[in-house]
């Protein structure tokens, strides 16, 4: 997808099945009249991952375009709610199967941005040749690197990788957490699922990030995923500000 330009963001959006998984349990969302990009990567097997992944993307679609920014946040937060109460309704139905899927969500709003994530899909940004990871993996590995025991580039490698903590349609709420900041102008934010974490470390990361036009940025970052296999689903959404 070409960089589509709003009045005060750039943009480029990408989503690939890979090269294993038989369908794409990701599902991506781009509603830059509301500054809003998401990500979700769903799990349970095909017609479970991707139904909780769709239905979860389809709840921030419905979100009105004329909403004001104050009261974004909330209405963003009610449409999770109602997709984890959609998703756990569909698993009941199904037999109490476990569906369930990540998300991880920006929201550009004047010179602050939001991020809303439940699961291991990531939010990076870039910012003066730095790269911050500014989601928090909710996972079993995620907790060894916040205890100290591991790296992210070591966790990618640790046996219990894929074992997330919260998600949408799982459990009893959806665990979703949030962090605030400011933007600064040539700021680059990075939402992706772990299709391309399992192949990018963040040197990788930011060398792209840091040297690749943002109309080939998607691109690039996806063909390192699929180079190095792509076992998983890939989703990348690149946005410039």
């Amino acid at each position: 997808m070409s960089p589509i330009k709003t009045s005060s963001q750039r943009y480029s959006a990408k989503t690939h099945m890979g090269l294993v998984r038989p369908v794409n349990e990701d599902a991506i969302l781009a509603l830059p009249s509301l500054g809003l990009w998401a990500i979700a990567d769903g799990m349970g097997g095909h017609q479970g991952g991707d139904f909780a992944s769709q239905t979860v993307i389809d709840a921030l679609s419905s979100l009105p375009e004329d909403l004001p920014p104050a009261s974004l946040p909330g209405r963003i937060r009610d449409a999770l709610h109602q997709a984890h109460r959609d998703i756990q309704a569909e698993a009941a139905r199904r037999g109490s199967a476990i569906i369930g899927t990540t998300v991880v969500l920006l929201v550009v709003s004047g010179d602050h941005f939001l991020c809303l994530w439940a699961g291991d899909s990531r939010l990076y940004r870039l910012r003066g040749g730095m790269l911050e990871m500014i989601s928090e993996d909710h996972s079993v590995v995620g907790e060894l690197v916040a205890a100290g025991q591991l790296t992210w580039d070591q966790a990618e490698h640790h046996a219990q990788n894929n074992q997330i903590t919260h998600a949408i349609g799982v459990g009893s709420v959806p665990g979703i957490e949030k962090r605030r900041g400011a933007i600064v102008p040539g700021d680059r934010f990075l939402l992706c699922s772990d299709g391309l974490t399992k192949y990018a470390n963040e040197a990788m990361l930011k060398r792209i990030m840091q040297d690749a036009p943002l109309d080939t940025l998607a691109d690039e970052l996806m063909r390192v995923a699929l180079a190095g296999g792509g076992a998983d689903n890939i989703s990348v959404i690149a946005v410039e500000v």
